[in-house]
């Protein structure tokens, strides 16, 4: 069976971590690969400009888990060490940070960050129509999914789908910054970006685009410029130390209401992720950040296979929901 997962209490329960123990010996080695899997397409999501793994780790089913193993990671690490010591130390602070987890998760990112970054990037630059099609109907599902998760909605839920919802459109209508980013601004850029990565519906790659690091930080990796990359991750394991700690206490007290908001920031990214774009000029290059109506599309709306691929990513999402909650109930 999977490794339990933080519960979904009532609004006023206290938080329940699962058991470090249980986690440590639960997770077969099926279990490992699924954990990589989903890993791979955290990382294929992220890459993309206005999808957040965050949303595929929500619709996977681990979104709770990661956030517990990384709210985990603190301070406490050192105390827990030092009552067992030596060997035993280690493992007790593993078990404490569900490591395992986390290992073979940021291995499948890493393998989509490896192998996939090229052909994405490609295919953003010279073939866009087809991958914000695929993107689209994989957001389009996940919301209508994720909807479904949503019990007694009441008028404070309702405000607060909206809430997120209007603050992912805002944040995606950011104008870009282009300036050259100095080092110490890359480690602020992947603070930021981590955060948002975490958080369903708001792309990390996309706030990184929105700073003016991404095309830095994406070349960084393609030539190996470790520099760049371990100060962007510098930036990032301290976003993700401060973040997680507030949305695991949240996730713990409110889970329906935040759950409702992380719904709402997933569907305001769909103005991010709309597949039909052109430039300033109403023209198609690797610039097009303005959305217009299929038919205004220079090329044509493409129906046939827009449709096509939107149904491909719904279908794929639909499939990774059901894993995930199968999983959960195994």
């Amino acid at each position: 069976m999977t490794a339990p997962q933080s519960p979904r209490p009532n609004e006023s329960s206290t938080p329940q971590l699962p058991d470090e123990n249980t986690r440590l010996i639960t997770d077969s080695p099926k279990q490992l690969l699924g954990i990589y899997i989903r890993g791979m397409a955290m990382g294929a999501a992220d890459i993309v400009p206005g999808v957040s793994g965050g949303t595929i780790a929500l619709i996977a089913g681990i979104y709770e888990r990661l956030i517990n193993a990384l709210s985990s990671i603190g301070p406490n690490l050192w105390q827990i060490f030092r009552q067992q010591g030596g060997i035993k130390g280690l493992f007790a602070v593993w078990r404490a940070v569900d490591a395992t987890f986390l290992l073979f998760l940021v291995l499948g990112i890493a393998t989509s960050f490896a192998t996939l970054a090229g052909m994405i990037k490609y295919l953003l630059d010279y073939q866009p129509l087809l991958i914000w099609s695929f993107f689209f109907g994989l957001v389009v599902a996940t919301v209508l999914i994720l909807l479904t998760e949503i019990k007694r909605w009441n008028i404070g839920r309702v405000v607060l789908f909206f809430v997120g919802l209007i603050a992912a459109v805002v944040i995606s209508s950011l104008p870009l910054l282009t300036a050259t980013p100095s080092l110490p601004y890359l480690f602020f850029a992947g603070a930021i970006a981590i955060c948002a990565m975490i958080l369903p519906g708001i792309s990390g790659s996309f706030i990184l685009l929105l700073l003016g690091a991404y095309d830095t930080a994406l070349e960084a990796v393609h030539t190996l410029n470790f520099t760049i990359i371990f100060t962007v991750i510098a930036g990032m394991a301290t976003g993700l130390l401060l973040f997680t700690r507030a949305l695991k206490w949240l996730l713990s007290r409110y889970y329906q209401a935040t759950l409702t908001l992380l719904t709402g920031f997933i569907a305001g990214s769909l103005v991010k992720v709309w597949p039909w774009k052109v430039d300033a000029l109403g023209t198609l290059n690797s610039t097009a950040v303005t959305n217009v109506m299929p038919w205004q599309y220079p090329t044509g709306a493409q129906w046939l296979t827009t449709l096509g691929l939107m149904l491909l990513g719904a279908v794929l999402v639909s499939l990774l929901s059901w894993w995930g909650h199968r999983s959960n109930r195994v």
